[in-house]
């Protein structure tokens, strides 16, 4: 039998990007290839960068030099590799570099540089595939690139129109993730709303019911396994609406990513978002009625160019207004490419810096004051990490790596990863809740 080629992976970015590489491992995986932890044992490297802001490239221009250093048989994919004609100048020594969602094109170079030596007796792929995260959650993914053209933002120009996966596919692969023993299914995409409509919402047969290329049907298929669902990146589209009540029967985590990026009328028009903080508002309100338990992320940008003080202040006012969960802010990056660079009036740095510190001061007054209100109460709680004195979890109000945690103390020794356990919540700061096992009380 021949020795298997063995490949080292490096993978950056965000979920979808991720979602990229456990594809991209799965396939390789499933020819053969052995999967390498570190450069010296890998044949050949494959980085999946990033290139959306000048951080993320100038990390993954890091990373690819120090692939090259520590092996020298390199293949560059991801949006850096699309965005940048000029890698393979710039690194000369490159197998290929590709653009996202580039599987096939991968394994194109992968063939060339190292067949593969498959034997189907000993090679048998994971349920579920080849995946990145911990083994009690996963990132779905269920569709690719996205339609709008809002001017601080390349990932048309690097991903392409929005294309929706076929609902049976979804479906089907979400199955085999919970059979592997997912928890947690995290749904993702560029407009995770819009899913769909490029398929003009065409009903496919699933079993002996019709059921639409749309996100409401999605959800409601999706919330019938024994599993936590919860959805980001949702555009404020009106049928979003429709999901509320879904939250609220609890087919789905009552959490919604909204990424709105400002309040200002004049900031939103000129990034070409919807510009109406009003019904903003009052949708919001209508969603707390309804559900009473929803968690509300967003994420937002500030010192986009124009932006007065006056815009920040109508910003501020917003946060106050809508007492927001979870919220993420960044200064506006002058991304290459994007339109907004061309506008008039760009903010000074400093003064970018000094907004950004602000609004993250009063949004943790915000977030500390709700989650002071979650004291006393007990939530479900998902296991991420055991320890020595405790464990750490999630409730359903937080999301891996972006929201808070919660730390719970005590003999975690009968825990594992992925259970799903009642906490009495005894303590709480601007970020992160403490308690106890609710049976321990």
């Amino acid at each position: 039998m021949m020795n298997k080629s063995s490949v080292g992976f490096v993978s950056l970015g965000c979920p979808k990007a991720l979602v990229d590489s456990e594809q991209i491992l799965s396939e390789l995986r499933a020819e053969g290839y052995g999967i390498s932890a570190g450069y010296e044992g890998a044949d050949v490297v494959v980085v999946n960068t990033c290139g959306f802001i000048d951080d993320a490239i100038a990390e993954s221009l890091e990373a690819i030099e120090e692939a090259l250093n520590e092996n020298g048989k390199v293949i560059v994919t991801g949006c850096l590799g699309a965005k940048d004609p000029d890698l393979m100048e710039r690194f000369p020594k490159l197998l290929a570099v590709t653009g996202p969602h580039a599987k096939r094109e991968v394994m194109q170079a992968m063939h060339a540089v190292s067949p593969p030596a498959h034997d189907p007796h000993l090679d048998l792929l994971p349920p579920g595939g080849i995946k990145l995260t911990p083994r009690h959650y996963a990132y779905l993914k269920i569709s690719e690139g996205c339609n709008h053209r809002c001017t601080f933002c390349i990932i048309p120009d690097l991903r392409g129109d929005l294309v929706s996966r076929p609902i049976g596919g979804v479906l089907q692969e979400a199955e085999a993730l919970v059979s592997a023993g997912v928890k947690e299914l995290l749904v993702v995409s560029q407009d995770t709303s819009a899913y769909g409509i490029d398929l003009k919402y065409k009903p496919e047969l699933l079993g002996t019911r019709m059921v639409r290329n749309h996100i409401q049907d999605l959800a409601q298929e999706l919330g019938q396994l024994d599993a936590w669902v919860r959805m980001h990146y949702i555009y404020p589209y009106p049928h979003v609406d429709a999901l509320i009540p879904l939250m609220a029967e609890g087919l789905i985590v009552p959490y919604l990513d909204i990424p709105f990026q400002h309040a200002s009328q004049r900031v939103l028009k000129a990034m070409k978002r919807p510009a109406h903080a009003e019904k903003v508002l009052k949708r919001i309100e209508k969603w707390r009625e309804i559900c009473p338990d929803i968690t509300l992320r967003s994420t937002f940008i500030v010192g986009f160019p124009g932006e007065t003080d006056e815009d920040f202040q109508i910003l501020l006012d917003f946060l106050d207004e809508a007492q927001l969960d979870r919220v993420g802010c960044f200064a506006y990056s002058a991304v290459e490419g994007a339109k907004a660079n061309a506008l008039a009036n760009p903010v000074d740095e400093a003064v970018k810096q000094a907004r950004l510190e602000a609004f993250m001061d009063h949004q943790a007054q915000i977030s500390a004051a709700k989650l002071q209100h979650k004291i006393g109460q007990t939530l479900e709680v998902i296991i991420d990490e055991i320890g020595e004195d405790g464990a750490i979890g999630r409730s359903k109000a937080d999301a891996p790596e972006i929201d808070g945690v919660v730390h719970i103390l005590g003999d975690a020794s009968k825990m594992q990863c992925g259970d799903i356990i009642p906490v009495k919540i005894e303590a709480a700061d601007a970020h992160d809740l403490q308690g106890v096992p609710a049976e321990t009380v």
